[in-house]
């Protein structure tokens, strides 16, 4: 920015000027403890709960409060990298990271947005492996320049930015509530411990070697309800190329990555018209399966398998039940089980797999109810989205001076968010 748009009262000043960055120690196996301070590691600054501990002397300088602003000067590009307040109890500073200390009339909490804007202009540069890991020298950071405001317009500012802050942290927590209630849920309906009350006909049981069930339930083992799809490629026309995530299930692969992952030669891969099943073969237990209804045809890697069910099931329902994190579990222990020395799970010894199946017309009455917590999910991560790039943009017009706050101005944020 140039003087002549420089915000009236405003100075343009570096990092250098506006605080002291001074490193943590390298604490190596040899200072380790089971008792004494412990030591904060940048895992820690994201919510790690665990420690090794210094039982020593600490110099000062290495002597951390909860609240001193920190900056990670190694990590990962966006989410360990950068400032943080410390939450956590006191303890010492390992190497990799600054205990950072204001100058006189400057506000810890403004500089802590400030260098956030910092950290977005290194990492907009930075070059590391798969442009994901920064690591900067401690001049990279200081010879950063920065708008300073007067001390006054300093913390509205910080409490502008940390009332978003809060919204965005009220929204994550309600996000987290939905989705744990709508795996409670699915877990509860497609286990039989849960009945919708147009469906509760009968309080007999029986039991199965995942638990009891309802006894106007079937136990189908897949391969009674489903059958193994293997249509290569081939020639023809070109189609697009899908992958398996664990948590969105199947993906256009450009699209998902930004790049292509897969292979050159894509005439082994398989051909999956829609409504098919999609799993990876080696890598099921993580929970990576997905179900074909984004093309009417598609294509996947050889090392998936794919199939397609028959008779009296809503595909919706059963997927719905393959991913929950009880069937993760089962994938595992058959994956173990299993005489492939490669961890594979091959369409032979999972269609063994039984799986609990309501009446057709029970399931689909599952399925609304799924679909009306989903939407609440779908909601809220929009409602998340929303409220990040507002933070952003409001942060980019605070710290530049380009929208100017009073005490009076200081914008609000319903309760409600």
């Amino acid at each position: 920015m140039s003087i002549q748009s420089l915000p009236k009262s405003w100075q343009i000043s570096t990092v250098a000027s506006l605080c002291k960055m001074q490193n943590g120690h390298s604490f190596g196996p040899n200072d380790w403890d089971v008792t004494g301070l412990p030591i904060i590691r940048i895992q820690n600054l994201n919510g790690g709960k665990e420690f090794d501990y210094f039982s020593g002397i600490p110099d000062p300088r290495w002597i951390v409060e909860p609240g001193q602003l920190l900056f990670s000067w190694a990590g990962t590009k966006g989410v360990s990298f950068g400032p943080f307040i410390w939450r956590g109890p006191r303890g010492v500073l390992n190497q990799h990271i600054f205990k950072v200390l204001a100058s006189e009339n400057i506000s810890k909490e403004w500089l802590y947005w400030a260098l956030k804007d910092v950290t977005s202009r290194i990492e907009a540069q930075a070059h590391g492996f798969k442009a994901t890991l920064v690591h900067v020298k401690k001049s990279d950071i200081e010879r950063q320049q920065l708008l300073v405001p007067t001390g006054a317009e300093q913390r509205y500012i910080a409490q502008a930015l940390s009332t978003w802050e809060q919204a965005i942290a009220i929204s994550e927590v309600m996000l987290s509530n939905s989705k744990k209630q709508r795996q409670m849920i699915v877990h509860l309906l497609t286990s039989g411990k849960l009945q919708l009350a147009d469906f509760q006909n009968s309080a007999e049981k029986f039991k199965t070697a995942h638990g009891s069930i309802p006894s106007n339930w079937s136990y189908p083992n897949i391969g009674e309800i489903a059958v193994e799809v293997s249509q290569k490629l081939r020639d023809g026309e070109p189609l697009p190329v899908l992958s398996c995530t664990k948590y969105t299930g199947l993906v256009d692969s450009l699209s998902y990555f930004k790049k292509q992952v897969f292979s050159k030669d894509i005439s082994t891969y398989k051909v999956v018209s829609r409504d098919c099943f999609v799993y990876a073969t080696n890598h099921i237990e993580e929970g990576s399966i997905g179900y074909q209804d984004l093309y009417e045809k598609a294509i996947v890697s050889p090392m998936y398998t794919v199939f397609k069910t028959h008779g009296e099931i809503d595909d919706g329902y059963l997927y719905q039940l393959l991913k929950t994190e009880k069937y993760r579990q089962i994938f595992s222990a058959a994956t173990n089980a299993s005489v492939d020395r490669r961890g594979s799970l091959r369409w032979k010894e999972f269609k063994k797999i039984h799986v609990p199946l309501p009446p057709l017309a029970e399931q689909r009455a599952a399925i609304s109810v799924f679909d009306t917590f989903y939407s609440e999910v779908t909601n809220l991560e929009k409602q998340l989205v929303t409220l990040k790039a507002e933070k952003n943009a409001l942060m980019t017009i605070l710290l530049t001076g380009k929208r100017r706050l009073t005490r009076n101005s200081l914008p609000h944020v319903e309760a409600s968010t």
